[in-house]
């Protein structure tokens, strides 16, 4: 009797359904990495008082976060590639918590930014590479269904954050805005060593220096400009010449990786109609939801002089309105289809910032918590769709790359956002104004955003979205991949 051959990979980490195991450890890591980031200027007033400075002078402390961050994603493809998901994802999150820890025990401000520096090196590749590990464990049609559940963290964590903050420095210390992340991330970080598959890396192709130069120079030197532009102001050497430098290497960077034979950044991904149009959506749509969502709370606090924690309290129901709509949005999907979706949700945005706009000093808060509801489950038609749609015809081996340029385009809009309130705001404040805007530069600025997003809602409707829906659909043949995908790329855009 022949004896069976052994089996090639049961080791004990393989002991759970990868399909259960991936989820839990992204929404793990999200959540973390959202939270880290939205949470700490609440703890700013504390930290200037513990290190006798004004908050101005912890500037650093909040822009080396995205400056970082955008420097890393660059790499985080080839990392991926290289070294396998299981291994960046864990050097990545176990460099994030002892970089948290390292935070709350800083004994200076000097030490607070190099630590908080480290965070966001970490955090550039801890997005992209949780993300291609679950868009590679699931089919198309299945990543549909999981990002339903996956948008929750999303969505709790930044609504979240300002309240757990502000209950945290004012019970605890501000050293707990950093400590808090080491309950969740140490038992995530635990599991996913135990039960994660060691994926194998692959040989993705001599290293492009050049190219993590130019494009992480790049990167970080535009995200340096987009946010001190607001404090600084846009006419200030320091903001103008980091966003023409972080310009002119962005294009150094494109033109040097076009012609390489293994670019750090794939973008001939571009070419594909589908991939570029949906980053395209991502890159402006963000400007208005995010930007509303930065505005708030200034609104509330500034215009109508509410307390930090009312503030919280008020645009928490938009996290609720977006749980709500992502699972009609996930149901509609392959019927609909993501044009129709995305389109309705960007129309439906416009319309709320326009009743945004109308509020004063006399509007109540329940007005604004139900408009804040609305807004969400507007938004809650954006996210999922554009970014399942951006990926539907991209091959599997592309996965980290797409997975990183996607990354870029998000973190790009999302740095936009608050520039764009901003200089909405000072523009509408008259000159020789007190410091805090008049009301009508913050129903100005709602304006501004409402019209982004009504141009951005045009040009959704024009998204060649059948290929998104095949993929949605089925069938899948025996690679696990869509057989629609086996069609010459040059058809997505018919």
């Amino acid at each position: 009797m022949r004896r069976r051959p052994p089996v090639p990979f049961a080791a004990p980490s393989c002991r759970l359904s990868q399909r259960l195991v991936v989820p839990v450890l992204c929404v793990s890591v999200t959540f973390v990495a959202i939270v880290d980031g939205a949470i700490t200027t609440v703890a700013l007033p504390s930290i200037a008082r513990q290190f006798r400075l004004t908050t101005a002078a912890l500037d650093g402390v909040v822009v080396v976060y995205p400056v970082c961050l955008a420097t890393a994603i660059p790499a985080s493809a080839w990392l991926v590639e290289r070294f396998g998901g299981k291994r960046v994802l864990l050097t990545a999150l176990a460099g994030f918590l002892g970089s948290s820890l390292l935070c709350g025990a800083a004994l200076g401000i000097g030490q607070l930014v190099a630590y908080r520096a480290v965070q966001g090196l970490s955090a550039g590749v801890l997005f992209p590479a949780s993300t291609a590990l679950l868009f590679a464990t699931f089919t198309p049609a299945e990543q549909i269904r999981i990002s339903r559940y996956m948008i929750v963290p999303q969505q709790i964590a930044p609504a979240a954050a300002p309240v757990l903050g502000g209950l945290l420095v004012d019970h605890l210390s501000w050293r707990w805005v950093f400590y808090v992340n080491l309950p969740v991330g140490l038992p995530a970080l635990l599991f996913g060593a135990l039960f994660l598959a060691d994926g194998r890396g692959s040989r993705p192709g001599r290293f492009d220096l050049p190219g993590l130069l130019l494009s992480a120079g790049g990167l970080g030197t535009v995200m340096f400009g987009l946010c001190e532009g607001p404090n600084r102001g846009w006419s200030s050497p320091t903001v103008l010449t980091s966003l023409v430098s972080g310009a002119a290497l962005l294009a150094s960077a494109v033109a040097v990786e076009l012609r390489t034979a293994h670019p750090l950044l794939r973008l001939r991904l571009f070419t594909d109609r589908l991939f570029r149009d949906t980053n395209l959506i991502n890159l402006v749509g963000l400007i208005p939801i995010m930007g509303a969502l930065y505005l708030g709370p200034l609104f509330l606090q500034q215009a109508q002089g509410r307390t930090a924690l009312e503030s919280g309290l008020t645009t928490f129901p938009e996290a609720f309105g977006v749980l709500l709509t992502v699972q009609l949005a996930g149901a509609l999907y392959a019927r609909v289809g993501p044009r129709m979706i995305v389109g309705c949700g960007l129309t439906g945005v416009g319309a709320v910032l326009l009743l945004f706009a109308a509020c004063d000093t006399d509007t109540g808060l329940w007005t604004f918590r139900g408009l804040m509801f609305l807004f969400g489950a507007a938004i809650g038609c954006f996210f999922i769709p554009t970014t399942v749609a951006s990926l539907a015809t991209v091959e599997r081996a592309d996965l980290p790359q797409a997975t990183m340029l996607n990354t870029v385009v998000r973190q790009t809009g999302g740095a936009l956002a608050p520039a764009a309130v901003t200089t909405a705001l000072v523009l509408g404040t008259p000159p020789g104004a007190e410091a805090v805007p008049p009301l009508p530069a913050y129903q100005h600025a709602y304006l501004a955003l409402a019209a982004i997003a009504a141009a951005t809602a045009v040009f959704a409707f024009t998204l060649p979205d059948g290929p998104a829906r095949a993929a949605a659909r089925g069938p899948v043949g025996a690679s696990g991949r869509p057989a629609l995908l086996r069609h010459r790329r040059d058809r997505v855009g018919s």
